[in-house]
């Protein structure tokens, strides 16, 4: 799922129909990030008759959030150090 589709479901719980819509992705497409997101629990599904209803987990986003920070500061320290393994 694109950005959008991510800051889409940050304002309101949304089913596949409504995310095909206001991002132009394939349904297919989409269906297959879903489910992607779903395994790794960045939404929760609500099913409704035959439509399943997306809303993103926001203590997950915090945490990940929290990740890419850490990773970030590593990655810039790295950079400011100069560190570089020798290839054999």
């Amino acid at each position: 799922m694109t950005r959008s589709g991510s800051a889409l479901l940050a304002r309101e719980t949304l089913c596949t129909t409504h995310l095909v819509e206001e991002t132009g992705a394939k349904q297919t497409n989409l269906s297959n990030h879903m489910k992607v997101l779903r395994e790794a629990g960045v939404v929760d599904t609500e099913p409704c008759g035959r439509y399943i209803y997306y809303r993103l987990r926001p203590e997950v986003i915090e945490a990940l959030a929290g990740q890419f920070a850490d990773l970030a500061q590593t990655a810039r320290a790295t950079a400011e150090a100069n560190l570089k393994r020798s290839c054999p």
